[in-house]
């Protein structure tokens, strides 16, 4: 018998990589929402929550590059599979930690384990997405990082009052088996999947070389000769500057309300549910403006450019959190520079889809990713140490508010760096990477 054809199946394949990425966030958030109880009960230092966060992030920036080689070889089916069983396990061995080292072995093999989904999930846009849809595509993925916070915070303190901090980590890790199943269901590369109709696949491949063949030969990327393009510095340049950002206020932001507004974690949080939320409509909005250009007749290039160009300008707004004299303002001036920076994030992971060839999307993106989990692990020290300096200083707020500085101004900085290394880029081509066929 033959599979009934579902019209517009890809945004079916883009519904399991929002879910996907959904759960990667619920999973690695929850110890930022739990950092109130736990440092009371296991009495940690800011330094010592910084340790967890570097740990965390370092594993991350190792596994980025591993399965980014490692997903452009197996493909994006059995990659996701074994990525997400793997740290869905890794959650869950959060609950038997009792130390700083327990607890940091936990954020080590959860790191390791999460690192999957951003290549699997760029390779799989590169594969079931036109060209003109990929900006959009890479939105609604990406929102997936605010979903999934916003599911922490609905779920975490609730299960937090009920039964405690171990059966959050129990509770959350089990989701991701309940999503593998799906997916082991419903996903194959377009060439191969039965439910996929003619036009659709033709739709998805318009102004390409049609060769099903090409998805699924297993190819040999040059990996030297991918740091030899300015484009690939282009994104390790947007990755490894802004990507700690987003994580400084992803880690510390609730310890931040919780400090300074007296914010009770165990308690549902409105000021962090609309931050979080704002936060989707920047992923989307941020892909659809830069798509928005292109289908005026805006060069590619161009149009993600001028919109990074535009992001980057609006982030000065966090500048003004320093001058905020209430919570709620804080929460508008947060909710507004963290939606920007979702958008600018879109637009910064589509120069991948749209300067490689999608059999190097995987690769190209862990070696971006993990050049941002490489900031992300550095900045927490400077975190920490501004942060500890601060308090034992008394004035922990103005340790908070030289960070909104800093992160401020760094859009800025990393636009000038993307502008002049694409400046003379052009798509690189699929020859350029290639090692022999015959290896």
């Amino acid at each position: 018998m033959l599979s009934r054809k579902i019209k517009n199946y890809r945004w079916i394949i883009l519904a399991l990589l929002v879910s996907a990425t959904t759960i990667n966030y619920l999973d690695r958030q929850i110890l930022g929402l739990l950092k109130p109880t736990l440092e009371v009960e296991f009495s940690w230092s800011e330094t010592d929550f910084a340790f967890l966060v570097m740990a965390f992030t370092g594993a991350y920036a190792i596994g980025l590059i591993s399965w980014g080689w490692f997903i452009d070889r197996i493909g994006t089916k059995p990659g996701y599979i074994i990525s997400v069983a793997t740290w869905s396990i890794m959650g869950m061995l959060h609950a038997v930690a009792r130390t700083v080292t327990g607890f940091g072995l936990a954020r080590i093999g959860l790191g390791l384990t999460e690192s999957g989904n951003v290549p699997a999930g760029m390779k799989t846009i590169a594969e079931w997405f036109p060209r003109k849809e990929r900006a959009l595509a890479t939105g609604l993925f990406n929102s997936g990082t605010s979903l999934g916070i916003i599911l922490a915070l609905i779920i975490v303190p609730w299960i937090l009052s009920i039964y405690g901090w171990h059966q959050v980590f129990i509770i959350t890790g089990s989701i991701g088996f309940i999503w593998l199943l799906v997916w082991i269901y419903v996903y194959d590369v377009p060439s191969k999947h039965k439910r996929l109709s003619e036009e659709e696949y033709n739709y998805i491949h318009e102004g390409q070389k049609l060769d099903p063949e090409a998805e699924l030969e297993v190819v040999k990327i040059k990996w030297v000769k991918l740091f030899t393009f300015p484009q690939t510095w282009a994104f390790i340049t947007g990755k490894i500057l802004l990507d700690p950002i987003y994580w400084f206020f992803m880690f510390w932001l609730p310890s931040y309300f919780a400090s300074t507004f007296k914010l009770n974690m165990a308690n549902l949080s409105p000021e962090l549910m609309i931050i979080y939320t704002m936060t989707i409509a920047g992923s989307i909005g941020g892909g659809y403006f830069s798509s928005w250009l292109i289908k005026r007749g805006w060069p590619t290039l161009k149009a993600r450019k001028t919109a990074l160009f535009i992001f980057a300008i609006m982030e000065l707004t966090v500048l003004s959190a320093q001058f905020a004299t209430n919570a709620w303002m804080v929460v508008g001036i947060l909710s507004f520079t963290l939606a920007v920076h979702q958008a600018w994030s879109t637009n910064v992971f589509t120069l991948v889809v749209d300067l490689f060839p999608k059999q190097a999307v995987s690769s190209v993106t862990g070696i971006g990713a993990m050049s941002g989990a490489v900031g992300g692990m550095l900045f927490p020290l400077l975190v920490g140490y501004i942060l500890d300096s601060y308090k034992a200083a008394g004035n922990l707020i103005g340790g908070y508010n030289l960070l909104f500085i800093i992160c401020g101004l760094t859009y800025l900085v990393a636009w000038v760096i993307i502008h002049l290394l694409t400046r003379k880029s052009d798509i690189v081509s699929l020859n350029e990477l290639l090692e022999s066929k015959s290896e």
